[in-house]
């Protein structure tokens, strides 16, 4: 059989489950490769797979066997192909490799799929890593919350690679794990997260993370969902206090003021030197007079 994959986010997500889709056709005998639109008709199989649900899916047909949280939270790999490796020959130009150590998270928040898709927090072994890669990233949704975090961080060790954690959820960590973790060797900062303005998360930070040690440290700040602006504010700028880097998630991407306010924080430059005030003034004028926020 020919066997196309079409990944509907390709250039921007590795999507591993096409990967394993790959090793287990390949095992069987099958030719496999990314889908082309101009050979529809010469495939016998043709896997399509989003990981996002605003995803374009135009092109997708409906003899294609369609998956991924972008189509289905509840859909899953079947038993056979979910027990194959990664064929990382599809994405030669990947330098990292992807791991899990566990799946599902401890935590049900509202604005995340993870719950509902995954369940409850449960250890996974991890997959093979990327031959060409120099760094491994960890998906894991809650890493240290995984009751078998120790042998994680093992395994991680054994490897010699720098790491890359999805993220780190500072409500939990313990001493003995924050100590773990910044031994280890990583490839960026360490990233955790400051989602719901009411979380005293900035004591946490104090209590916690050593003062010499916070430039090594990332906060995503979600805005959006249930924080006014002012809020955001308050999280952004205190992060900033605190020798801590904030990088905010506008759970509206097309909303004027969380698009304009998220370019703001993440774009390093402008915000060291120029006000929200400024900013944001200059953003809703542009608007007002029709020649958009992004000349500016």
């Amino acid at each position: 059989m020919k066997i196309g994959l079409y990944n509907l986010e390709e250039g921007k997500i590795i999507n591993t489950a096409l990967m394993q889709i790959s090793t287990y056709h390949k095992k069987n005998g099958d030719e496999v490769e990314k889908y082309i639109p101009l050979f529809h008709h010469t495939y016998d199989k043709i896997y399509a797979s989003a990981l996002f649900d605003y995803t374009p899916k135009t092109y997708v047909t409906p003899n294609m066997i369609v998956g991924g949280s972008g189509f289905d939270l509840k859909r899953k790999l079947p038993e056979e192909i979910e027990k194959c490796d990664y064929d990382w020959s599809l994405y030669p130009e990947g330098d990292f490799s992807i791991i899990w150590f566990s799946r599902g998270c401890i935590n049900n928040c509202k604005f995340c799929i993870v719950r509902e898709k995954e369940g409850y927090i449960y250890p996974v072994d991890p997959k093979n890593l990327n031959p060409n890669g120099r760094y491994i990233k960890v998906q894991d949704n809650n890493f240290f919350a995984n009751p078998e975090w120790k042998e994680a961080v093992k395994q991680i060790k054994k490897w010699k690679q720098p790491v890359e954690f999805l993220g780190v959820d500072i409500r939990v960590l313990t001493e003995e794990q924050l100590n773990v973790l910044l031994k280890l060797d990583h490839f960026k900062q360490i990233k955790i997260a400051w989602d719901n303005p009411k979380e005293k998360v900035d004591e946490i930070i104090e209590r916690l993370i050593p003062v010499k040690k916070r430039y090594r440290f990332m906060c995503y700040v979600l805005i959006g969902f249930w924080s006014t602006e002012e809020e955001d504010m308050y999280r952004v700028e205190r992060l900033r206090s605190l020798n801590i880097d904030p990088f905010v998630m506008a759970y509206n991407r097309s909303d004027l003021y969380q698009k304009s306010f998220s370019r703001w924080v993440n774009k390093k430059e402008v915000f060291e030197k120029v006000p929200w005030s400024d900013y944001k003034y200059r953003v809703f004028t542009s608007e007002e007079k029709g020649t958009g926020w992004r000349r500016i």
